[in-house]
């Protein structure tokens, strides 16, 4: 009998809670209302103040630096008569660490590693000169990138973008490709 009493008292209890959190829970009626416009949108705002002006015009400047982007890549047969003839004009950087260029580097080549490209970037002509001892690219020139297997001339060539450079290519064969080729011309 009181077993009974019991479980009637649960029964009772979790329907009153059930009907509670129905009475509580918001419905699809509730956000039926819609407020649309049939009036075109108007152009009541304020024109921009030329500080204001200027201040967007360096915002959309900065995005347009930071959208993805990728460099022209270049193929080995592209690569190979620009370091048989070398052009002043243009540059062919090799970005790997002193450590790594011990094991050669492609002819005409300079080494400038990446993680110091940031911040010569940023440095004076001179001081650019006597760090790396060679003249530091202007913006316009055409640069080349390359490392071992591609991944870091593909991080440099977004470091020179974001810094102001336009000719930008992509060696993204890089070291490896290039004595991989070279050793088959060899044996040919």
């Amino acid at each position: 009998m009181f077993r009974r009493t019991i479980v009637r008292t649960v029964h009772v209890v979790s329907r009153q809670q059930t009907a509670a959190l129905a009475i509580t829970r918001p419905t699809a009626s509730h956000f039926a209302v819609r407020f649309n416009s049939t009036q075109p949108p108007s152009s009541t705002k304020a024109p921009l103040t030329p500080e204001q002006q200027a201040k967007r015009e360096i915002h959309d400047r900065q995005d347009n630096l930071q959208r993805d982007w990728d460099a022209k890549v270049l193929t080995y047969d592209e690569l190979l008569p620009k370091t048989e003839s070398p052009s002043p004009d243009a540059y062919l950087i090799d970005v790997r660490e002193p450590d790594e260029v011990i094991q050669g580097m492609i002819p005409s080549a300079v080494n400038l590693p990446l993680s110091v490209l940031g911040n010569s970037l940023h440095l004076s002509r001179e001081a650019f000169k006597q760090k790396h001892g060679f003249d530091k690219p202007r913006k316009d020139q055409e640069i080349t990138f390359y490392c071992r297997s591609g991944m870091r001339s593909t991080t440099a060539s977004d470091v020179a973008k974001r810094n102001g450079f336009v000719k930008i290519l992509n060696y993204k064969g890089s070291w490896l490709e290039w004595t991989d080729k070279q050793n088959q011309k060899k044996s040919a």
